[in-house]
């Protein structure tokens, strides 16, 4: 290629392929020296892509100024013209190569040096570059790369992939010492080196060392404070030269710079006694870089006998950014000198510090022991910066600092903070009585006014043991709702589960947010008081308060290391911000200690992932207890508020102090859901305690809301009010600033709440005194307790009543109008007040179940309200109790329209109200609630355990959840407990609490996770939890909020209400205890799901009694407006199960309008074995149909019709044909249920035969059935239950016939119902003969074809929108595989997905990866998967996920391949990560770059829609094993297995799926084997259909005859057929007369058998048997061997043989000369020399040979060839042109020359979307591997406009060997009259000629390497087999063996030399072994195949098993090639 091309090529920044990217290195610094210098000289050299037009431009000039680059500029530049990921421009930038400059420092820790090999990857915005090793260059250096402490700079070339996000760095483990601590990277794109990203790692990359990884990902930042520990500060403090200038106390030093501090740190060295007199004394500081130094804060704890210090000077020297600073102290720090003070702010070489004096008053409450002896610190904190924490040492007026009611006045020195905004003040909590009450803390600057002084309000103990327990306080200058403008941030921090890991150290933490990070805290008080904290497996939880940082970024967490046990092993930190609605998971599984891994004691951790949490607002209550007599109460006190927007939870007031005590005031800080404006609170207490009684005096809530805030405005006088009308103006328009501000609700009480003070109440409820529209309302409530046995009840009852307008909460039932309440049909009155309600919505009732007989029958409630004097009914007439009904103890009730209740009362006076659960049951939504306790040790519990459900309109309140539906004693170790839980619109389900009341022996309780079944709302959601609720385990909570997993929710069709009524008869022996079900049916044959009544034994106890009448109210599929017909039957069990069934009636609410629809079904009969027919299941049919209706007046209608039309009862006669074969006969019972289009007939049992012997080999039985009139029956299911010894059926056909119709359906069976034969099944469906419907099993997701319309749309097509193409994405298959890694706990149960993602973020759904029966990915398993999914186009990320959401469900997984065969693409990616929330970086899911993966290219395929007809003979159908091959033009496809999926290849049956087959059309012909396997191995084909979905091509094969041996006039198991296409049949049926001729030689002769297969143009005749020859003796020395095969596929023109035998016989060896092969339709012969031996100890010891034909002569080439080039236009409307084109052909034997294309007007040469011919003569170049296209003026001129041709396709055709080489170009190329501007492409497709595949056929010797595994048991003593694929063919099945030796051993490599025909490029190996031997299991590492010829190696790697009893158990492998 000439260097003209190759600036063109370049400066076009034209899109790279894939071969050209790969040529990437790391370039050494060196070189890129030598490179700049000469850059530097100006050469005219070609500059690489990332040259500019614009430098093309100045180089052209004679002289070239040097242009200042302004950086910022092209920033700036690059800014605005930022593209985001949709942009396609993105390739372009992507392909252009550029130069990054990476610098590694390697840590200064022992042995932080590595000599493994390091590599690095980049992720930048467009793209990731390769892998590249960071090699160095040793010869010209004196060390190594990454040594200790040492920073090593290298240069990469790699293509443009932007600006880099993140980077991946690992080593390969190699060498001595591999470990490397890697303390930063820094990467710089040298194109714009102010793009400089910083990265921070200070980790171990070390299989030893830290947590065991050698690959990290690091986040990148342009920011170079974000790299903590980067910089090292020496400070050199100097201690004067004076008596007693030296110390003993500690001191500290605090370093501040442009950036931040270094925080305050103690300054000491071991065993050196410091800061002596005229010492100079060094420390080194490791801190962020700081910038510019400005200040340093130096002082000391005034400890030790002689604490006081003179100090001279501080040197600081910045040895990162290379600067030394003076900071002259020149002053004493010491109590009794010169000023008293112990620590000094320095400014940076000032001579007299600036510093600000501020003068703080410190004023301690005067309350009984609120003084302090504790170390007090404070830190005022401006807006420009703040003082760092400073001892409150001297004070100015008090010697005893602190004590109560004192104000201590106090001096600090600092550089001015700018205006304060807030201060930070704590104690250490050291000594006896350090709890410290503050009222304020006052802050003003030295010498001003007290006035102007700012007050901080504290009014609060900083005590460990009283308020919130914190000892450390912010305080903001505001009196209002100070507690409002802090965020709380709650940390949970788990310590680690393994030995040793808990601490006794304090441990601290620091929070980065967004707008600012928190000092280091100290976490001294939890919120889950465990005792001891930090305890191996503990979770402790803190909330620290503090300004709002944001959003939080990172945390840095640590410990003091004090303490006996200082190492800790920290687990993960979970932090939750409710006012933010964030909650953030940092993971870290790493030790912090001194002893272990890197000895660090503190970390920074990167969030995981972030969470969307409820979002909750900041409350502060403040509760005003009266000064009364014994106001003060010591129960518990709950608060609930009420706002226009909502209401919030109970909220408990609880803190660590005395609260509620007479006189005093209460302030809490609540975080709860924003309620809008507050109206109402109720307030309450349990009354628990002694003295519970409370007087109340007030409650005042605050809040904060935004509102508009006016600045405050000056007097002016009149003439500056003239000059500013106009500024006047404006300011009236602008109304002030949006500001929060506080907003308080103040509820006056004043006030008993007390059970022995004025109404008895302890719960009131209080309206804000703003709010007029709310008045107070008393309800009179009416209880009536229904009227039978042992209705009443001794419980205590709870009510809530609920309006429009809130609720009144829950309130105990108390005082009634009997002393005796709730019994047995008794009315109880009651009084509730409150807050008026408005409209009565509904009621919640229950009771706690206390007492002896807490079960109470409820029949209604009654409300008035005496406000409006309204009354409202609730009817209930249920139990509420644990044994009764559904067992639950609450029910919520709505109101029913007076008219219903007594609309049954006018009939008959004793009958009773109407039931309305029904009307009850459509208004509320019933939960089905799954409760699973987990599988660990002690893991049940016997504690009470309760739940409340979260809806977003409302909660159900507390549910004890007492009556499990499926186990006595609940909540044991791995059990389900089932409960039904009823609510009344409480919305849309978004979290649920539960827990347990901790009573009992042993309550601690592991719960796995909930699942809550809500059918009347169609969803199903699953709430994991995977945690203790214990005292003493994890955090020690005994309640926990669930959310519901969206990955594990599963909606469906919602379910509608029906109430079935059922009469059981009046007669003897008319009741049942056995289980009866019923199934719906509505019109077509639409039928809800079979229903037991009954849920347990007790409730088959209870129901269907002699004469009894028992109501079901049942949720079940909506079956539409009209029940055809309904099923009813019992199951036959229990004493005396048989039933006498009157009727039944089925209730349903109409859709529109109030009121029902019942339907009545008589029934009148026997459902029992022993009476009338003996069935236990009725078809009904209704007989009159009721609707009662509300119209207006309220009043209500009944109207009742008669059925007329109702379906007839048919009866069915079912005969039944058993087999005629060896044990064909049953003695289990027989089950069929008949469908028909109106219906079914539900499961009969086929009992009543006139063969007292049923089903018996060879026989037919008869058995009738009654059934409601299924129209045309089209399908039956039939099984058995396996029972007695013979239960093995062979099913010969079944015959059903309506007598009523007399009409007959056929169903052909002829398959085996058994559990060993066939595929083991018992129960199968069958369709009626010639059914031309769907069937069940029919698997053909692809069916739509592509484009049809080839040309006549294109028009209109393209002027439609993308989105329209994107929306019809096409489904491809997608397959998968998975390896689990193989640690014991790798494994996992939960379901894993797929996404696959490709450009514009288009992506394909969640493709479930399910198990075939495996229910869990086991580890070390390979599992395949195969999905259908939307084509995304090229794939840029693939998403692996589960849906497991509890810390059990883990998973490692190894490694995941996605193969894409329409794409001829595989991409693996080697994982070998946790997707896991508590292991790693604690995600679940992950996205992998393909760019990361490992790419395969494999065989490409296109879908083909196949139809498979099988023949209607008797026994045509089959269970064997199917093969097909298909031959085309372009090749032959694998062979294939037709997979049988239950009920395919069955008798007359036509089966349709997809197949994806290699694109080889036009298609010639196919062949089918079957493997004679199976139960029934023969089967009749009748024909096979191919369509190809893309180019709609049919082609039909034909056959109908047996593949049998035993059936059938040729007995062969192997068929051929030709394709017919379009009528034409493609391939003729010929004779081929083979001769085989054997040498001359002595031992010439064999007696083996001896095999042969011919290849030609149409594939090849397959194996052929060299059997029936004109000699008897055949294959002897010098005898020729004729043999003659009849009708054989033709297979056009001959290439090659392939001939062997098997090594059988006295003398197998055999010299063979020649084979001739005559075709005798067409008369030719072909000659296939050989002469040589095919003989295991003969020549190269190889029996098998293949030959090439002797007549294909080659090509000669000493002339001219021809090339035919065919080029396209796009079909656009710019893309025609009218100039010339030219084109350059380049192939592998040279390059041609120019040709010219020129434009014809009369041809319409190059117009749109068409397609022209031109043909030149030139010299043969080989293959051709890329042209070039050029776009010239057809005059030669210059070009005076902008014009460029848009080129689709170019096809180049060599004529002499019709080879045809594909371009794929789809660009604009522009017009130039230059000859070096023209565009290159590569080779995209070559599909070979025959004639020139025959040629290159010639014996060429491999070498093939093989290379076992080292691992245990790697080798293998079986015989190992390989196929190699090319591109010519395939080599056939070849044994590696060698005499005498032990192959194929553990780490083992062996050769073997292989003679083939040459093979062309290599394209996959098939590689398999016989699994013989003791050990067959193979590890196989990797195959190495070199061509001798041409010394190509093709290395395929595998690293897979061949054992059966490994990974996916398969011991056949194919291996692609990895280029």
């Amino acid at each position: 290629m000439g260097s003209k091309e190759k600036k063109s090529k370049d400066g076009k920044k034209k899109k790279k392929s894939a071969e050209e990217e790969e040529d990437e290195d790391a370039v050494q610094e060196e070189e890129e020296e030598e490179e700049d210098k000469k850059k530097k000289k100006k050469d005219k050299k070609k500059k690489k892509g990332s040259d500019s037009d614009e430098d093309k431009k100045a180089k052209k000039g004679k002289k070239s100024k040097v242009k200042q680059v302004d950086y910022a500029e092209i920033y700036q530049e690059e800014l605005m013209n930022y593209h985001t990921e949709e942009s396609d421009d993105q390739d372009d930038e992507f392909n252009k190569k550029k130069v990054y400059e990476v610098v590694t420092v390697t840590g200064d820790v022992k042995g932080a040096g590595t000599d493994a090999n390091v590599f690095v990857t980049l992720y930048g915005e467009f793209g990731v570059a390769p892998k590249v090793h960071l090699a160095s260059n040793t010869e010209k250096r004196s060390r190594t790369a990454f040594e200790k402490n040492k920073t090593d700079v290298f240069r990469i070339r790699t293509h443009n992939v932007g600006p880099i996000k993140k980077i991946r760095i690992e080593h390969d483990n190699t060498g001595m010492s591999a470990s490397w601590f890697l303390d930063r990277v820094i990467v710089t794109d040298m194109n714009r080196p102010h793009l400089r990203f910083f990265y921070a790692c200070n980790n171990w990359l070390s299989r030893e060392e830290g947590d065991g990884l050698t690959v990290r990902y690091l986040l990148g930042s342009l920011n170079p404070m974000d790299i903590p520990k980067q910089n090292k500060y020496i400070a050199s403090v100097f201690t004067m030269d004076a008596k007693g200038s030296g110390t003993d106390a500690d001191v500290y030093l605090n370093i501040f710079g442009e950036f931040g501090d270094t925080g305050e740190r103690k300054l000491a060295s071991d065993g050196k006694d410091n800061f002596e007199r005229a010492n100079e004394d060094k420390f080194t500081i490791e801190a962020p870089n700081l910038g510019r130094l400005k200040k340093i804060t130096i002082g000391h704890n005034n400890r030790g006998s002689s604490a006081g210090w003179a100090c001279d000077k501080v040197v600081v020297d910045d040895m990162g950014n290379k600067e030394v600073y003076e900071f002259p102290v020149d002053a004493w720090f010491d109590i009794s000198e010169g000023d008293g003070k112990i620590q000094r702010d320095v400014l940076v070489g000032a001579t007299q510090p600036m510093v600000i004096k501020y003068r703080v008053t410190i004023c301690t409450g005067n309350i009984s022991g609120s003084g302090t002896d504790a170390s007090v610190y404070l830190n005022v904190i401006g807006e420009l910066g703040d003082t760092g924490e400073r001892l409150m040492f001297m004070s100015k007026n008090n010697v005893n600092k602190f004590e109560k009611g004192n104000a201590d006045e106090f001096l600090i020195e600092a550089v001015t903070l700018g205006p304060i905004k807030r201060v930070r003040i704590g104690h250490d909590g050291r000594g006896g009585g350090c709890g410290w009450f503050l009222d304020k803390v006052m802050v003003r600057e030295e010498g001003q006014p007290e006035a102007s002084s700012i007050e901080f309000p504290c009014y609060r103990w900083l005590d460990r043991n009283e308020d919130d327990g914190q000892i450390v306080r912010e305080l903001v200058p505001t009196d209002d709702g100070q507690r409002l403008f802090t965020v709380g941030y709650h940390i949970a921090i788990k310590t680690g589960s393994i030995n040793g890991a808990s601490s006794d150290s304090k441990v601290f933490v620091k929070l980065y947010g967004e707008k600012g990070d928190t000092n280091k805290m100290l976490l001294v008080v939890s919120d889950n008081d465990l005792g001891n904290y930090f305890e191996t497996g503990q979770t402790d939880i803190f909330t620290i308060e503090t300004f709002d940082i944001g959003k939080v970024s990172r945390l840095l967490i640590g410990h003091t290391n004090e303490g006996l046990r200082a190492g800790w092993f920290l687990d993960s930190v979970q932090i939750w911000v409710p006012v933010h609605g964030l909650q953030y998971m940092f993971p870290s599984h790493r030790w912090l200690c001194k002893d272990e891994a890197d000895g660090k004691v503190e970390v920074e951790i990167y969030p995981s992932e972030t969470l969307e949490i409820e979002k909750l607002i900041n409350y502060e209550v403040t509760v005003v207890t009266g000064d009364v007599w014994a106001a003060g109460t010591n129960a518990n006190v709950f608060l609930q508020i009420y706002g226009e927007e909502g209401k919030t939870e109970l909220l408990r007031l609880k803190s660590r102090s005395n609260n509620f005590e007479r006189g005093t005031t209460e302030i809490f800080r609540i975080e709860a859901l924003d309620v809008g404006r507050v109206y109402k609170i109720r307030i309450g207490h349990d009354g628990s305690g002694i003295g519970a009684g409370w007087f109340l005096d007030k409650v005042d809530v605050k809040r904060l809301v935004m509102a508009m805030v006016k600045p405050e405005k000056k007097e002016e006088d009149k003439k500056e009010k003239k000059k500013k009308k106009k500024k006047k103006e404006e300011e009236e328009e602008s109304p002030g600033e949006l500001k929060e501000v506080v907003r308080s609700f103040s509820f006056p009480c004043g006030r008993w709440l007390a059970r022995g003070e004025e109404d008895g109440e302890i719960l009131v409820e209080l309206c804000a005194e703003d709010y007029e529209d709310l008045e107070e309302n008393s309800y009179e409530v009416h209880v009536v307790t229904g009227n039978m046995m042992g209705a009443g009840t001794d419980a205590g009852v709870y009510v809530n009543i609920y309006g429009e307008m809130g609720d009144t909460g829950e309130r105990k039932l108390r005082k009634s109008n009997h002393l005796n309440k709730f019994e047995r049909g008794q009315e109880d009155i009651f009084t509730i007040t409150g807050m008026d309600l408005g409209q009565l919505k509904k009621l919640r009732i229950r009771h706690d179940n206390k007492q002896a007989n807490a079960a109470w029958y409820l029949d209604r409630v009654e409300i008035f309200d005496t406000k409006d004097e309204t009354m409202y009914f609730f009817p209930c007439q249920r139990w509420l109790a644990v044994d009764e009904d559904d067992g639950q103890l609450c029910r919520e009730l709505v109101p029913v329209d007076e008219a219903f209740m007594k609309m049954e009362g006018d009939e008959e006076d004793e009958s009773s109200p109407a039931q309305l659960g029904l009307e009850q049951k459509a208004m509320s939504t019933t939960f089905t609630m799954r409760v699973k306790t987990g599988e660990k040790k002690n893991a049940g519990t016997d504690a009470n355990v309760y739940t409340i459900l979260y809806g977003t309109k409302d909660d159900t309140g507390i549910i004890n959840l007492k009556s499990s539906k499926n186990h006595k004693n609940k909540f044991e170790l791995g059990m389900i407990e089932e409960f039904t839980i009823e609510a009344v619109d409480i919305g849309k389900l978004k979290r649920i609490r539960i827990g347990h009341d901790n009573a009992g022996g042993s309550p601690g309780w592991f719960l796995d996770w909930v699942e809550i079944d809500a059918p009347s709302l169609g969803q199903l959601l699953r709430f994991p939890c995977g945690r203790w609720l214990d005292k003493g385990e994890d955090d020690g909570a005994i309640d926990r909020d669930l959310y519901p997993n969206e990955l594990q929710t599963h909606l469906y069709t919602p379910f509608v209400p029906y109430e079935i009524k059922i009469f059981t008869s009046d007669i003897f022996a008319a009741g049942t205890d056995s289980d009866v079900f019923i199934i719906l049916y509505g019109q077509n044959g639409v039928c809800s799901s079979q229903k037991s009544l009954c849920v347990n034994k007790r409730e088959r106890k209870m129901y269907f009694e002699r004469g009894a009448e028992d109501m079901f109210i049942v949720e079940l599929e909506d079956i539409g407006d009209i029940i055809e017909k309904i099923r009813i039957g019992h199951d036959n069990r229990g004493v005396n199960p048989g039933w006498h069934l009157d009727r039944v009636e089925i209730r349903r609410l109409l859709r529109k309008g109030k009121g029902s629809e019942t339907a009545i079904f008589p029934c009148e009969g026997w459902l029992a074995r022993s009476e009338e027919d003996g069935e236990t299941i009725r078809e009904l049919v209704p007989s009159d149909i009721i609707v009662q209706k509300l119209s207006r007046d309220g009043t209500l209608k009944v109207i009742e019709t008669e059925v007329d039309d109702a379906l007839e009862i048919h009866t069915y006669t079912v005969t039944v044909n058993t087999g005629d074969v060896y044990g064909a006969g049953t003695d289990a019972n027989v089950f069929i249920t008949l469908y028909g289009d109106m219906g079914d007939t539900g499961e009969r049992k086929l009992s009543k035969s006139e063969n007292s012997n049923k089903f018996e080999r060879g026989s037919v039985d008869t058995f009738t059935l009654e059934a409601v009139d299924l129209g045309q029956v089209f399908k039956i299911r039939i099984r058995h239950d396996n029972s007695m010894l013979s239960a093995d059926w062979y099913l010969d056909q079944v015959e059903v016939m309506d007598q009523d119709t007399e009409e007959v359906f056929l169903f052909l069976c002829e398959r085996w119902l058994s559990r060993k034969r066939e595929d083991k099944r018992i129960d199968r469906v069958f369709y009626v003969k010639g059914y031309e419907g769907e069937r069940e099993t029919a698997f053909c997701p692809i069916k739509k074809v592509a484009n049809l319309d080839s040309n006549m749309n294109k028009k209109n097509k393209k002027r439609h929108s993308n989105e329209d193409e994107e929306e019809e994405g096409s489904l491809i298959p997608y397959h998968f595989s998975v390896k689990t890694g193989s640690d014991r706990d790798a494994g996992t149960s939960s379901r894993v997905y797929v996404v696959i993602i490709g450009k514009k973020n288009k992506r394909t759904e969640l493709l479930w990866l399910d198990l075939d029966g495996k229910n869990a990915f086991l580890p070390g398993s390979l599992d395949y998967f195969t999905c259908y999914g939307s084509d995304v186009g090229d794939i840029k990320t693939v998403k692996l996920g589960h849906d497991g959401a509890t810390p059990e469900s883990c998973w490692l997984v190894d490694e995941l391949s996605v193969e894409v065969p329409t794409k001829a693409v595989r991409y693996v990616f080697h994982c070998k990560c946790w997707l896991a929330k508590d292991r790693g970086d604690g995600l679940t899911a992950r996205f992998l770059n393909v760019q990361d993966a490992e790419m395969v290219n494999i065989l490409q395929k296109v879908i083909y829609e196949v139809t498979v007809i099988t023949g209607d003979v008797q026994h045509a159908g089959t269970d064997t094993q199917i093969y097909m091959t298909v031959f085309g033009v372009y090749g032959t496809s694998e062979e294939m297995l037709l997979p049988k999926l239950e009920d395919r290849f069955e008798r007359g049956q036509k089966d349709t799926f997809n197949l994806e087959i290699e694109d080889i059309a036009p298609l010639r012909k196919m062949r089918v084997r079957i493997d004679g396997s199976g139960s029934r191995p023969d089967w009749f084909l009748d024909k096979i259909e191919l369509h190809n979905l893309q180019t709609d091509e049919v082609a039909l094969f034909t056959y109908e005859e047996w593949l049998s041996r035993s059936y059938g006039p040729k007995r062969t198991l192997v068929c051929e057929m030709s394709a017919v296409i379009d009528d034409e049949e493609m391939v003729e049926l010929t004779i081929y007369t083979i001769s085989v001729k054997t040498s001359d030689v002595s031992g010439a002769g064999t007696d083996a058998n001896v095999w042969m297969i011919i290849f030609g143009e149409n594939g090849d005749t397959g194996t052929l048997v060299l059997k029936e020859s004109n000699n008897t003796n055949k294959f002897e020395r010098k005898q020729t061997d004729t043999f003659r095969f009849l009708d054989i596929l033709s297979l056009g023109e001959l290439s090659k043989v392939r001939i062997w035998h098997d090594n059988s016989g006295l003398a197998p060896g055999w010299h063979l000369e020649y084979v001739d092969v005559h075709d005798d339709i067409t008369g030719k012969k072909y000659r296939f020399q050989c002469d040589r031996w095919l003989a295991k100890k003969e020549d190269d010891g190889q029996i098998m040979r293949e030959l090439a034909c002797g007549n294909n002569d080659g090509v000669d080439f000493d002339e001219k060839t021809k090339y035919e080039i065919l080029v396209k236009t796009a079909d656009t409307d710019d893309a025609e042109t009218k100039e010339n084109a030219w084109i350059v052909l380049e192939g592998k034997k040279g390059r041609s020359k120019e040709f010219v294309m020129e434009y014809s007007a009369k041809k319409k040469r190059f117009s749109r979307g068409s397609t022209d011919r031109f043909e030149f003569s030139s010299k043969e170049l080989g293959d051709i591997v890329s042209i070039c296209l050029g776009h010239i003026p057809k005059d030669g001129k210059k070009v005076k406009v902008e014009a460029s041709w848009i080129v689709e396709e170019v096809v180049v055709t060599e004529m002499e060997l019709g080879n045809k080489y594909i371009f794929r170009c789809d660009v604009a190329i522009p017009l130039s009259s230059k000859r070096d501007e023209f565009q290159t492409f590569e080779c995209k497709k070559f599909i070979e000629s025959f004639t020139s595949k025959a040629q290159s056929l010639v014996p060429v010797k491999y070498e093939a390497i093989v290379i076992t595994g080292d691992e245990k048991g790697a080798g293998t003593d079986a015989n190992v087999f390989i196929t190699i694929f090319g591109s010519n063919g395939d080599s056939g099945r070849r044994q590696l063996c060698q005499k005498f030796r032990n192959l194929f051993e553990r780490g083992q490599t062996n050769r073997f030399i292989l003679q083939l025909l040459d093979m062309g490029d290599l394209l996959r190996v098939c590689v398999e072994h016989d699994n013989s031997g003791l050990s067959p299991g193979w590890l196989l590492s990797r195959i190495e195949i070199t061509n001798t010829a041409n010394g190509v190696t093709t290395i395929f790697i595998c690293g897979k098993w061949l054992d059966k009893n490994k990974a996916d158990g398969r011991i056949k492998r194919v291996i692609y090639p990895k280029y």
